[in-house]
């Protein structure tokens, strides 16, 4: 066919869907005028959902909605976009005295629809002005005008299949007999599907939706996975907890999911801000752009913030000077550790300064001491190192030394930065600056950290949630929360046990890595490394490919590469263990012709190229096709690499691999559908 008759075919097909929809609206304008106890106002909004409902939408209008009732909800919508709770107001103020009404309406949509997996989130509160145009927002209420309704719900990310739309409306409809189904007349009523076995109440089969709504989300891109909740998880997003909370539970169990939907939640039931933190400064964009599909009427009361921008900014909004200065800080324990360090009995344990750095770093200021006697007595968790008394009188000088020639060179390191903000957020006496802080991969966190949060909201309900696992820790060191002063008891502490992401074929091999290795959570509780855990996936892969170059190894990568399905490379990742590597792959890829985005400029949005950054930098993170090249240079076993001779059986080499090996689980368990392991035999 010619470009006239292609054009012509199209002129044709927009012609005839015009005529269509302009059948279908005087449908709806009849239909609409039934309705001869409300405004002609009203009348137009309710012709305007009406003809929603001949593209899969469904329509439940009160039956009692006259123009004399104003408070309370007049329509329940179903569709692709959610669950839409509506009243319609010929008024034109957005008054706050009509929330109640429409808000406890909205509640009462939630707790109907929990019962078959929605998250909050899908339950959207929607105040129309007939005769006007407005796109607002009061508080958690969306508030639109006539004009804007029709197009803003069709814009709306699709949450629900078709069958999914059928079967809660169905259900709502059960649950509100006030409220009477309505659609265009000309439209073909859908045949009733036959009673299953085992449905729970004859109108639809629950685990059948549930398995309906994970495959839907597995086929989605991954942008869109990373926020699928688990029916199974709403409750924990609803539940009030008396103080603060904490959700742990193995990789792949969906905590940062249920963080973002919980921080949603509250969101749309408080008037303060939500404060939602990660250590990680690329994670914050990402989970941004992720509330703002789930939830765009909340998203900008929810503040994503790395710890340490966050302090940072909070102490100059105060007028507190921060000189962080990261290089002028190193040149300072650089020279103490020349002059106090190498010569001393530390040597002897660990010639290799940056141990006894982090020494410093995660136990003596990351926990905020100041007196050697508080070092002397303090319990080292995760570090393997058995420090006499003498040796941590050789730390201490060191540190002092350190102190001394940071002061000189007058600039902070990142731990100051934490304890100036802990002392102002103590010292200050009013009210939360927040109505709730989350805290995601709470285990990087140093003890000073998370006592900062905890001072922002202190002991209130719902005030603090905490979500993390200890064996997915990368940075060294340790704490247990009740040296932070936070008490989770009874049900405020929740562990995970379904693993949503991973296949047993990935799994498996990265428990292999850890198998051996013991962990503490911050319960202090000493858990086996190969954890048991429910799966719910059994589609993923692992290759692994050993080759005897790296030029060898790397051509096996491209190829893999681009064997992809087309379109598949926006939901790959190639992970490195350092920066070094990282750099290498990045001339590999970008010579091959291979698209790359790098992890640190990742923002949570689909994108045609392989992610590209280190294995901490994945943290909170997946995709569905993950490529670990030279992999078992991380795997850390031995010594790792440029460990200074005769320290490859020490404590200190011990604790440098066990967290090496750590961190390859973490980016092995990133993987969904594959895992490319690759494997160099000679070097």
């Amino acid at each position: 066919m010619g470009a006239g008759g292609a054009a012509s075919q199209r002129t044709q097909e927009a012609r005839r869907q015009e005529r269509l929809l302009r059948e279908q609206w005087q449908a709806a304008r009849r239909q609409a005028l039934r309705w001869d106890t409300v405004g002609e106002g009203e009348q137009r909004v309710l012709a305007q959902l009406l003809v929603l409902t001949a593209r899969g939408w469904r329509l439940l209008v009160d039956r009692r909605w006259s123009r004399t009732r104003t408070a309370d909800a007049h329509m329940l919508l179903v569709g692709p976009g959610g669950v839409f709770v509506v009243d319609v107001t010929a008024g034109r103020e957005p008054a706050e005295g009509h929330a109640p009404g429409l808000l406890a309406a909205t509640k009462a949509a939630e707790s109907a629809v929990a019962s078959l997996g929605m998250s909050p989130v899908a339950v959207q509160p929607v105040r129309v002005f007939a005769g006007q145009r407005l796109d607002a927002s009061l508080g958690r209420i969306r508030l639109l005008g006539e004009h804007e309704i029709g197009p803003v719900l069709l814009s709306q990310r699709h949450r629900l299949r078709a069958e999914s739309v059928r079967a809660i409306a169905d259900h709502l409809e059960r649950v509100f007999p006030g409220y009477a189904g309505s659609a265009i007349d000309q439209q073909p009523v859908p045949a009733p599907e036959p009673h299953r076995p085992g449905s729970p109440d004859g109108l639809f089969d629950l685990e059948g939706l549930r398995d309906a709504a994970l495959e839907g989300a597995r086929r989605a891109p991954i942008e869109q996975w990373m926020t699928f909740l688990h029916p199974d998880q709403v409750a924990l997003v609803r539940r009030n907890w008396s103080g603060p909370a904490r959700i742990s539970g193995p990789a792949g169990t969906g905590k940062t999911v249920v963080a973002l939907h919980r921080a949603a939640y509250l969101a749309r039931r408080t008037t303060g801000r939500i404060l939602y933190v990660t250590f990680a400064n690329n994670l914050p964009r990402v989970q941004s752009t992720f509330l703002e599909a789930m939830a765009p009427t909340v998203a900008d009361r929810v503040d994503f913030r790395s710890l340490h921008s966050w302090a940072q900014e909070y102490l100059q909004e105060r007028g507190i000077p921060v000189r962080l200065h990261g290089d002028k800080a190193e040149t300072a324990f650089s020279l103490a550790w020349k002059n106090v360090g190498r010569a001393s009995r530390l040597a002897a344990l660990d010639p290799a300064p940056t141990y006894w750095h982090e020494e410093i770093d995660y136990v003596i200021k990351g926990r905020g001491l100041t007196r050697f006697e508080e070092y002397a007595a303090v319990p080292r968790r995760r570090r393997r190192a058995s420090l006499h008394r003498t040796h941590r009188q050789s730390v201490w000088e060191l540190y002092e030394a350190y102190e001394a020639l940071r002061g000189e060179r007058g600039v902070h390191d990142f731990n100051d930065v934490l304890s100036l903000a802990l002392a102002e957020a103590s010292r200050r006496r009013e009210g939360p600056s927040y109505a709730a802080v989350i805290v995601d991969e709470v285990q990087d966190l140093t003890l000073v950290g998370v006592r900062l949060l905890h001072a922002l909201v202190g002991d209130v309900p719902n005030g603090l949630l905490l979500v993390g696992d200890g064996q997915q820790t990368v940075y060294p060191g340790g704490f247990r929360l009740t040296d932070a002063g936070i008490d989770i008891r009874g049900d405020r502490g929740q562990v995970l046990r379904t693993n949503y992401r991973n296949s047993k074929q990935i799994l498996d091999a990265a428990l292999t890595v850890v198998a051996d290795d013991a962990f503490e959570d911050l319960d202090g509780l000493r858990t086996s490394g190969r954890r048991d855990v429910d799966l719910t996936y059994h589609d993923g892969d692992v290759v692994r490919v050993t080759r005897p170059t790296v030029e060898a190894h790397d051509r096996d990568l491209l190829d893999a590469l681009r064997s992809l399905p087309e379109g598949a490379l926006a939901d790959t990742a190639l992970l490195c263990p350092s920066m070094r590597a990282v750099g290498h792959y990045q001339r590999l890829l970008t010579q091959a012709g291979i698209p790359v985005c790098q992890l640190e400029h990742y923002e949570g949005r689909a994108v045609d190229a392989v992610k590209l950054g280190t294995y901490r930098r994945a943290k909170g993170l997946e995709f569905k096709n993950v490529f670990l090249p030279q992999h078992d240079t991380a795997s850390g076993h031995g010594a790792p690499a440029g460990a200074p001779a005769g320290t490859e059986t020490s404590e200190t080499a011990r604790e440098r691999a066990e967290l090496l090996r750590s961190r390859l689980f973490v980016a092995m368990t990133r993987a969904r559908d594959l895992l490319w392991l690759g494997s160099v035999t000679t070097r």
